[in-house]
């Protein structure tokens, strides 16, 4: 079973994890992977599931950051302009975006011709990170069958490390992946979950950091080290707090704060994107009133929330590190794990 980091004795953080302290602790997520590892494609594709109802008739509020913008990620525009998410959330590699697209339009067609419900426009939501290191990016693998398998093998307790869309990823010129981490606030004597899942593929070895103990001259000695911060990562937060597009907005972007914590500066070459959606108010597509009542937060009192979402990126990307294995793929290059090059020794 593979180890995550609190299992090496490194905790993160104040707040308290929720039971699986993934993104999947929000009720009604689920998350599933399809992966490819052959000689010369190490890459995937990740779905994330925000609800169990149909989400194009059950819209859920949605925000989306771009904190650096080298990247390709589909369905931005939207989301920041109606402040709602109508698509599963999918994470690929950079040139397999469009194929992803398309699966997603596939699959909420065929979902919406089953639940009668009438689709004639819908915006996917596709997130990528840049595995060509060692993944052959341009033979794009991956398309509707994958997507697919993907969606049908979603689960709550979902894999983490080089699975899906973390199959080829890099970070801090180690092997990064797929990583999720949560945390539980009590607001007004109810107790809500902010949840975060990344595809971490960014930082430059010596600024990696873990936990607040420096280890890029460490690592940079046992490696081929990554001499830039660049390359790409994925923060996707949820919570089933009720909360306003614009409340949500500021919550992802304190991912950013666990980002830096680990030490990324967030370079010119890395498309550092947070994408966000809350359960805590669902729009009916049949809703016919001209006015909707939806609750949120009142906004002194976020900073529990700001907290919250800091400490699970951070501890995320580090999940990500920790679940992945030395990888070795495209022309025979090898990113070796944080286990084998740290964690193994403690």
């Amino acid at each position: 079973m593979k180890k995550r980091i609190r299992d090496y004795g490194i905790r993160i953080g104040d707040h308290p994890a929720g039971a699986l302290n993934k993104l999947t602790d929000v009720p009604g997520v689920r998350v599933g992977h399809y992966t490819v590892d052959t000689e010369e494609h190490k890459t995937g594709v990740t779905v994330i599931l925000p609800c169990e109802e149909n989400i194009f008739a059950s819209k859920l509020t949605a925000a989306a950051f771009v904190h650096n913008g080298f990247g390709k990620t589909a369905g931005i525009p939207q989301i920041e302009e109606l402040g709602t998410l109508e698509s599963p959330i999918a994470l690929t590699n950079t040139l397999n975006v469009g194929k992803v697209h398309d699966a997603l339009v596939d699959y909420m067609v065929e979902q919406c011709e089953r639940d009668g419900v009438e689709l004639t426009s819908m915006n996917p939501v596709v997130g990528e990170c840049n595995d060509a290191s060692l993944n052959k990016i341009t033979e794009r693998v991956i398309g509707i069958p994958e997507v697919r398998a993907a969606i049908d093998s979603a689960c709550r307790d979902f894999e983490e490390g080089d699975v899906g869309a973390g199959k080829g990823t890099t970070c801090f010129g180690m092997k990064g992946g797929i990583g999720s981490a949560s945390r539980l606030v009590e607001l007004d004597g109810k107790t809500y979950v902010v949840g975060v899942l990344v595809q971490s593929n960014f930082g430059k070895t010596k600024h990696f950091v873990l936990d607040g103990k420096p280890l890029g001259e460490l690592i940079s000695g046992k490696i081929e080290e990554a001499r830039k911060d660049e390359g790409s990562i994925m923060m996707v937060v949820g919570t089933d707090l009720p909360v306003s597009d614009r409340q949500l907005k500021r919550i992802i972007r304190r991912a950013g704060v666990g980002l830096s914590r680990c030490g990324s500066f967030m370079g010119h070459g890395s498309g550092d994107i947070m994408l966000g959606f809350s359960t805590g108010n669902v729009y009916r597509k049949e809703e016919d009133r001209a006015v909707i009542p939806a609750a949120v937060m009142n906004e002194a009192m976020l900073d529990d929330v700001f907290e919250a979402a800091a400490e699970a990126t951070e501890e995320a990307v580090l999940n990500s590190l920790a679940a992945a294995h030395t990888v070795t793929g495209y022309k025979g290059n090898t990113r070796y794990s944080l286990t084998d090059l740290y964690l193994k020794d403690l």
